[in-house]
């Protein structure tokens, strides 16, 4: 059923992006800008087919610190963001006008938007957004354990990787919004589950909160090899890769035969004027050991499958979800590039307003 709503005209606060991040360059805080100089109408015009939303959460995400940078190479699958529009990603909303056939006033959606209050969707970006049919649960779930992030832990884990009870499984940035889950979800298939983070608070939340079996601070750990070895004496079966470099280098050589590594990101790769190498490669061939980098947008038919999975354990205590708020569009900026220095400890979160 569509709805119209008022009129009415009203400043919109907008994260921009300034100028494309130079080559070599890490993005800054001041390479965004929040402004307040622009209008938007409340109204989606007739015959658009648009959705009008009221964003309530955004959700702060690596590659959106790639999407600072223009982008030559086309094989890239994802988009520069423009200088001088918002900023988009990840969020949830609630629709204020619709003049489009899926969604109605007071709809709560997820899906792609702008980094502003109000946002006016095109019948194309309408038709990838997803309606909020479970209102039992935070609604800021669905930028994360819900939404985008939770799709790449279960798509990355159980698609690529294959998981069987038993198996020894390392995940890396585990205390991020994709790490915290893959390994949740390998506690839940019976696996052995060691993680990597960057802060002793972070060790103690994963290890006594989150039932990982093993933690280690990579910052404190010299020689990331002898440290797999000593948390994986005799191998790893599955590697889920969130940050590239030296890491994945020092998992290559503590892979077991027939062991699978999720390429996931590669987040130690956007500080450097150019990318690490990978070196142990060679052992892979002799073991067998499959990698296999993915997309989160392949997996999304399976949305409905994975909520069946998610929701239960999330109703019954078995999963714990942790959320980084940072309240304001003006604490925009900050929130998505402390993702950079591992600032946030669990999912990073911008609440525009909580009026849900």
């Amino acid at each position: 059923m569509q709805s119209h709503g008022g009129d009415g005209e009203v400043i919109n606060k907008q994260v921009i992006l300034k100028d494309y991040v130079t080559d070599g360059a890490s993005p800054k805080e001041s390479d965004l800008e929040v402004i307040a100089n622009r209008t938007i109408k409340l109204k989606v015009p007739n015959g658009s087919h648009g959705v009008l939303l009221k964003n309530l959460y955004l959700s702060c995400d690596p590659y959106m610190l790639a999407c600072m940078n223009k982008f030559e190479n086309a094989s890239i699958d994802i988009a520069s963001f423009t200088p001088g529009s918002p900023i988009r990603g990840y969020g949830v909303g609630k629709v204020l006008d619709s003049d489009h056939p899926k969604f109605k006033r007071g709809d709560f959606v997820w899906g792609k938007t702008g980094w502003e209050e109000y946002s006016i969707l095109s019948t194309s970006e309408a038709e990838a957004l997803f309606k909020i049919d479970h209102t039992d649960v935070p609604l800021s779930y669905y930028t994360g354990i819900l939404g985008v992030n939770g799709m790449t832990a279960y798509a990355g884990f159980f698609e690529i990787c294959c998981p069987k009870k038993g198996e020894y499984v390392f995940v890396s940035a585990a205390s991020g919004a994709v790490g915290q889950l893959v390994g949740q979800f390998a506690k839940l298939m019976g696996c052995y589950v060691v993680g990597c983070a960057g802060s002793k608070q972070k060790v103690d939340l994963l290890k006594n909160k989150l039932g990982f079996d093993e933690v280690f601070n990579y910052k404190e750990e010299p020689n990331l090899e002898a440290t797999l070895t000593r948390c994986f004496p005799e191998g790893i079966d599955i590697y889920f890769d969130n940050v590239g470099g030296k890491m994945l280098d020092a998992a290559l050589v503590n892979m077991r035969r027939n062991g699978r590594i999720a390429l996931c990101g590669m987040v130690s790769e956007f500080q450097k004027d150019k990318p690490e190498g990978v070196y142990n490669l060679i052992g892979a061939i002799g073991k067998r050991v499959r990698l296999e980098g993915f997309i989160m947008h392949d997996y999304l038919h399976l949305y409905p499958k994975y909520l069946d999975f998610v929701l239960p354990p999330i109703r019954e205590g078995q999963i714990v979800y942790l959320e980084d708020l940072a309240y304001g569009l003006e604490n925009g900026p900050s929130a998505l590039i402390g993702i950079l220095s591992g600032r946030n400890v669990g999912k990073q979160v911008v609440v525009v307003t909580k009026e849900d």
